[in-house]
């Protein structure tokens, strides 16, 4: 529900947009900027949300989450002008920021070290369905309706989920100091946890150049390559079924050859490879629709890469995170699109170019990471920082 939520912006964006008066260019800057407030809400919501899990418990920010960005959608449904339309967004951004991060902890901590990846597999496999599930509703149903009814859906899911049960790992920390449970500071204390934590979010960043950009920019790249007829939602669909066949390939991989780094590095050398298909084939729309699929195959090492973020960390700093880091690497795009346009205003660079400068530096630093953090496969999570 929270990917599926999360993905509904996108996929409405110009309908939505549309409808509330907006023509042109206002279409693509307009919603460039409603897409960095909704990240920037996530990332503030990934903090928030990460010291509750490690203070409080990780059923409290699920229940807390789903509630809160179940209203937030439904009042999406009723937005009138941009204003509230921006507001509406930053909130459900916050509140939707930490259901991906307490939920791969819960499942990580609840079970055995040999089969824990696969619980983590259907957590993120799940959720890339459940984004599927957003793009064949971007053919199916008004945008309103479809804001009213993920909130509905949502709190049909908080009455699922009410039996969930807190994880023995957590409770005993219980006589750790508050000061090193959830904490940035605590974080940032030592050297070389800050820097892992840096890697770990460079690591998933690629992801959200991907398709927070290049997907949902693609009918402007279109327009621009004077394609006609370009489908935003086939785009986003077909990417979508890739990055879920991705998470599970991926996941499996993982506990069959007992290494997170290597398919990680595997997966990505197939995103890269993907993205210069994308571009070097889009005046061909059939093929690029192909492209779109691998793309998300490519960046279906999600589901390792979240596994392996809480595998990186301890107890009392594992929500924190798991939190932080899904939502930094979603709310990257808050920088990416600011940067790519200052490209093309200064170097008066097109679309297109400022995107794969953009995609460049994201790729290489996302390497540069994984390649420098250690294996976490078979790591035993029950220890504290």
């Amino acid at each position: 529900m929270d990917a599926f939520d999360l993905f509904l912006f996108s996929i409405y964006r110009i309908p939505s947009l549309t409808e509330l008066g907006l023509t042109g260019d206002a279409l693509k800057s307009e919603g460039e900027k409603l897409l960095a407030v909704q990240m920037l809400g996530m990332m503030n919501g990934g903090i928030l949300t990460g010291i509750i899990g490690d203070r409080k418990g990780r059923v409290a920010v699920l229940f807390g989450s789903i509630l809160l960005y179940s209203a937030a959608n439904i009042a999406n449904a009723f937005v009138g002008d941009t204003t509230s339309y921006a507001i509406i967004r930053f909130l459900a951004g916050v509140c939707l920021a930490g259901e991906l991060g307490a939920g791969i902890t819960l499942v990580s901590e609840s079970m055995t070290i040999e089969r824990r990846g696969y619980g983590t597999i259907l957590v993120a496999t799940m959720g890339a369905a459940g984004a599927v599930c957003a793009g064949l509703a971007g053919d199916l149903l008004p945008w309103r309706t479809a804001f009213f009814a993920a909130g509905i859906a949502g709190l049909l899911l908080l009455l699922l989920r009410m039996k969930s049960m807190e994880t023995t790992m957590f409770k005993q920390t219980e006589s750790i100091s508050s000061q090193q449970k959830g904490s940035f500071q605590y974080l940032f204390s030592d050297r070389k946890r800050a820097l892992k934590y840096l890697g770990c979010i460079l690591m998933g960043v690629p992801i959200w150049f991907s398709v927070g950009l290049l997907i949902t920019l693609s009918p402007e790249l279109a327009k621009d390559h004077h394609i006609d007829g370009w489908a935003l939602t086939k785009a986003f669909t077909l990417f979508q079924i890739g990055i879920t066949a991705g998470d599970l390939t991926s996941g499996i991989l993982s506990q069959l050859l007992k290494t997170r780094k290597n398919v990680i590095l595997g997966y990505m050398l197939l995103a890269v490879a993907s993205t210069v298909y994308f571009f070097s084939e889009f005046e061909n729309s059939n093929t690029n629709y192909i492209s779109c699929f691998l793309m998300g195959l490519g960046c279906g090492y999600l589901s390792v890469f979240v596994t392996a973020t809480a595998e990186h960390f301890g107890t009392n700093l594992r929500v924190l995170v798991s939190a932080t880091v899904t939502n930094f690497m979603r709310g990257s795009v808050t920088l990416l699109i600011p940067f790519h346009l200052w490209l093309e205003s200064r170097f008066n660079f097109t679309l297109a170019s400022s995107l794969i400068i953009t995609g460049i530096l994201v790729w290489s630093l996302a390497l540069t990471s994984t390649l420098l953090l250690k294996e976490t496969y078979g790591k035993d999570l029950n220890y504290s920082e």
